[in-house]
Order: C-alpha cells, then sequence, then structure tokens
C-alpha cells in the first residue's frame, strides 16, 4: 500500500521531486504508457539509498528509468513508484583522463565533455540515446564499441540500500549484461577512464557517428532504439529484413521501412500494438530462418 503523503514527507526531506499519478508516455522515448502512483525525480545518490529503504522496506513496488530510451511501458501503466534519475541527477566532472558522471547524466553529454577536454575513447558511443547508468547497465555499444571499453569504475546501491564501489573487472561485462542486471543493484554513478587525443579529430569522429545513425536509424520517429538483442550468428536487422517484414504494421506500431531492426511508433502506437508486432516478427523470423530473436527493450508494467 503507498501512502503518497508519508512519500511525499520523504521526499520534502531529501529534496526530491514527487509528482502523483504521472503519464509514464512523457518520459518514455516510445511515447506510450499509463500512469505509474508517483513519480520521483532523484538528485543524489544519498536520497535514492534512502527511498529505496522505504519502498524496500514498505514492499512498494518501484522501477528505475532514465531517459526513457530502452522501455516500453505498458498500456495500464505502472502499479508502483518510478525513480527518475534524470537531469536533477546528472553531474560529470573531468579530471585528467577520468570522467565521472551521475548515474542521470546524458551519454551525449559525456561524449562531449570527453571531447571538450581532448580525451578519446566514447566517439562510437556519442548518439547513443540514454543516460551513463542505463548505458552500463546494459553495456551498451555501437559501431564496435562498448561501455566495457571504456568503464573503469561504478558506484551503486546493493540489496541492502548500501552504497558500494565496484571496479570494472567485477561487472560481468558482456554483450547486452552486466553484474548489475543481474540483481537489485542501482546504479548511481560511473567512472570513466579515457587516453589523451586531438580535440577536433575527436569531433569529426563523433559527427561521422552521428552522420551514420541519423542516415541509417528512423531517428525521426519514437521508438525504444533497436528493439531485438542480436542473435549468435546473425543480426537481427537483417534476418527480419531477409523475411520481408519492413513496413509490417499492427495498430500504430511499424517495423521501419528504413532500418529493419527498429520498430516504431508511428504517432498512435499503444503498447499492446508493440508488443503484437514484436511477436509476430518473432515468429515469422523463428518459421523462416530457425533464429530465436529476443527483446532488449524492459518491458514496465
Amino acid at each position: 500500500m503507498i501512502d503518497l503523503n508519508i512519500l511525499t514527507e520523504l521526499c520534502d526531506k531529501l529534496g526530491c521531486r514527487i509528482t502523483p499519478e504521472c503519464s509514464l508516455s512523457e518520459y518514455i522515448t516510445f511515447k506510450f504508457g499509463g500512469p505509474c502512483r508517483a513519480l520521483i525525480k532523484v538528485n543524489s545518490a544519498e536520497s535514492a539509498a534512502e527511498l529505496l529503504k522505504y519502498l524496500r522496506g514498505n514492499s512498494i513496488k518501484y522501477g528505475i528509468i532514465g531517459r526513457g530510451s530502452n522501455i516500453i511501458a505498458a498500456d495500464e501503466g505502472f502499479d508502483g513508484v518510478i525513480l527518475l534519475f534524470g537531469s536533477e541527477f546528472a553531474d560529470i566532472t573531468v579530471e585528467g583522463d577520468i570522467i565521472r558522471c551521475d548515474a542521470g547524466a546524458s551519454l551525449a553529454s559525456a561524449c562531449c565533455h570527453a571531447q571538450q577536454e581532448g580525451l578519446t575513447g566514447m566517439e562510437n558511443l556519442f548518439g547513443i540515446p540514454g543516460t551513463v547508468g542505463g548505458a552500463l547497465y546494459m553495456n551498451a555499444g555501437a559501431y564496435g564499441s562498448e561501455m566495457k571499453d571504456v568503464v573503469f569504475s561504478a558506484e551503486y546501491i546493493d540489496e541492502n540500500c548500501e552504497i558500494r564501489t565496484i571496479e570494472a573487472k567485477d561487472m560481468d561485462l558482456s554483450y547486452r549484461h552486466s553484474f548489475f542486471s543481474g540483481g537489485d543493484y542501482i546504479i548511481t554513478s560511473v567512472t570513466i577512464k579515457l587516453t589523451k587525443g586531438d580535440p577536433d579529430a575527436i569531433k569529426a569522429a563523433m559527427n561521422e557517428c552521428m552522420a551514420k545513425r541519423t542516415s541509417k536509424q528512423p531517428l525521426e520517429y519514437p521508438s525504444a532504439g533497436s528493439t531485438f538483442k542480436r542473435p549468435e550468428g546473425s543480426y537481427a536487422s537483417l534476418l527480419i529484413d531477409q523475411c520481408g517484414l519492413k513496413g509490417l504494421s499492427c495498430g500504430g506500431a511499424m517495423v521501419s521501412e528504413k532500418h529493419a531492426g527498429f520498430v516504431i511508433n508511428k504517432g498512435y502506437a499503444t503498447c499492446a500494438d508493440v508488443l503484437e508486432l514484436c511477436d509476430k516478427v518473432k515468429d515469422v523470423v523463428k518459421e523462416k530462418t530457425g533464429y530465436i530473436l529476443e527483446l532488449e527493450p524492459v518491458i514496465l508494467k
């Protein structure tokens, strides 16, 4: 049972903003989803730990979102509390070749800080939507680079609501997986280690990376990014394209005609539309190729 009065008092004490009955469609890049019972904008690791103590201690359902770029939110909403790691928890500091980012800092902003300081290693990650914390959680990557190539350490809240530090070697980083995705752990900051480079060359590489994205991906439509994980031995987009599924639609959801790996919102899609379309794609791909596709986004319900 959620007592919004008590939760609001706790947020006031911590300096966190709370919005009751908040529509998730405003915070999810797919631009659909029903309301959550309350959305709290987290402002520090310490605040997050205190909020989690209360939520876990009272068996209140909760979810964590950053920029909402890898999430499919249910039409009926989320019967719990959402902790938003966003612009109020997004400080970035640079010292030598080390960049420390609060979990709510955008990955794009971290890449820009690196470029401005003449630090190379993040160029291929530029343009990936989402926060630094979310990127590490799923070991995000693109064009041959992954977070595991640059992360040095991270701070996180453990199952006992204690703030811990972990080194990269202990994070179990692999394709779209990390130590954090295997348990009840919440990333609060990420430390990245880079090497010195030429700012102009770094900027040129970032621009080239963004140009590739713009030309190949349907960035003009709401989506959750890549919809399916890469199956071992092939690529989801290749398999979907080979099966002739570009343009396949269910309601307002469609397999992008520009990039088969993206399911997009044509402007009126629901969660039900997207999930029905994804199931059809998986069934056809399995029948015609034998490959089993897995969703990459998390379903928030």
